[in-house]
């Protein structure tokens, strides 16, 4: 009894360890609309790969394992100097993905048939290879709380994310809905092939017609298959017309299920 006792006393003097906190969901939100579709330039040479260039939390890198994991791809995603754009973040378990430029995507179809104005058509794949890279920045630990600036900073040696940049500047041009949009990721009727790419980087497919009248019309398409797809349609350089429909695994399409109270 007075061993276990003993125990009992040495047990309740350990000092409690508090769990670290980590990453929460208001946080992965706030990271996402901080750098879901961020330009930067390259400080570094980004080479391409399937496989994510790993970077420490305090910006170092190993040029050399860079290096081997790029064996074999066709020249780099970015030189020193270029304009990159990341396209997707993803999170794991002890380290943050970002996509750039579109990573290692093959275009989920080289011909998707869509039905648009009642006419069915064949839409081309306008991007026969894939162009960009990925990064991991490495935590090797469960994620903190962070912000997007805090991986701004982690990456500082790597990318450029300048405050008085190109991109912003052109930003504070556009009308005040555009500028909502364009943060939010969302097109809006009216902007320009600029602002769309700003807003949602580059399409998964483009293809063109000219209507009886003489109107040639220009079709991004973004998403893939499974889930939600979003058709932009230009004409004379601006957006005329957003639709979103759901297309399964077989490249088919239906109209977006209604949504509460419709």
């Amino acid at each position: 009894m007075r061993f276990a006792a003993a125990l009992l006393l040495l047990f309740c003097a350990l000092p409690v360890r508090a769990s670290e906190p980590k990453l929460s969901d208001d946080d992965r939100v706030q990271i996402l609309r901080g750098l879901d579709a961020e330009y930067a330039k390259a400080k570094v040479m980004l080479p391409r790969t399937a496989r994510a260039l790993p970077v420490e939390t305090d910006g170092k890198w190993d040029p050399a394992k860079w290096a081997e994991m790029a064996k074999g791809q066709a020249g780099p995603c970015a030189r020193v100097g270029d304009l990159v754009q990341i396209t997707h973040i993803h999170f794991e378990d002890d380290k943050i993905v970002l996509e750039i430029n579109g990573g290692q995507k093959k275009n989920w179809k080289q011909h998707v048939q869509v039905s648009m104005g009642g006419q069915a058509g064949g839409m081309s794949n306008s991007t026969a290879s894939p162009t960009g890279t990925y990064i991991a920045v490495l935590f090797h630990k469960p994620l903190p709380p962070l912000q997007s600036d805090d991986i701004k900073k982690m990456l500082a040696p790597i990318l450029d994310f300048q405050k008085d940049s190109p991109t912003e500047n052109f930003i504070d041009t556009l009308p005040p809905e555009q500028q909502k949009a364009v943060k939010e990721n969302r097109v809006i009727v009216g902007m320009s092939r600029d602002a769309v790419l700003l807003a949602m980087g580059r399409p998964r497919l483009k293809s063109r017609e000219t209507d009886a009248d003489g109107l040639e019309t220009e079709d991004w398409v973004y998403g893939d298959a499974p889930g939600k797809i979003t058709f932009v349609t230009f004409a004379n350089s601006k957006v005329i017309r957003v639709k979103e429909e759901y297309a399964d695994l077989g490249g088919t399409t239906a109209a977006s299920p209604p949504g509460p109270g419709r």
